[in-house]
């Protein structure tokens, strides 16, 4: 039984240079699609739009320019990752100005000062239906 040496191919997660034969990778462009996948899914907090977004859209950009030419493989994952880094972003933003906008609104001032003079549940409950109809109208 004789076992044959097959030398080494290309796969999915990386090229083989064909003057060393040493594997390339682009790290930033996996870590991209990581943390724009996460950002997106997590938008709506400051740590997942913001905090992840921002470097995916970073390593997005960095991945893409390390892919271009052939150099590296994963190009389009790169360009994908940034494009939701900046999607979640993007949204986070949109939710943080929304907040601002609405604890700076007269309602919701009117609404703190009633919550802060009700000494009990029922009061603090009366507060918050005037706040939802003061809202809603």
């Amino acid at each position: 039984m004789s076992f044959s040496h097959h030398p080494q191919t290309p796969n999915d997660y990386g090229r083989t240079s064909p003057d060393t034969g040493v594997k390339r990778s682009n790290g930033p462009a996996i870590a991209a699609l990581v943390l724009g996948i996460v950002a997106i899914l997590l938008f709506w907090t400051v740590f997942g739009g913001i905090v992840l977004g921002l470097p995916a859209v970073i390593f997005g950009i960095i991945g893409a320019r390390k892919a271009r030419g052939s150099r590296a493989p994963h190009g389009k994952m790169a360009i994908i990752g940034a494009v939701l880094g900046a999607l979640g972003l993007i949204a986070s933003v949109v939710i943080i100005a929304i907040g601002a906008s609405v604890l700076d609104s007269e309602e919701f001032k009117n609404f703190d000062d009633c919550v802060q003079q009700a000494g009990t549940q029922s009061e603090r409950e009366a507060c918050e239906r005037d706040f939802n109809k003061n809202i809603n109208d």
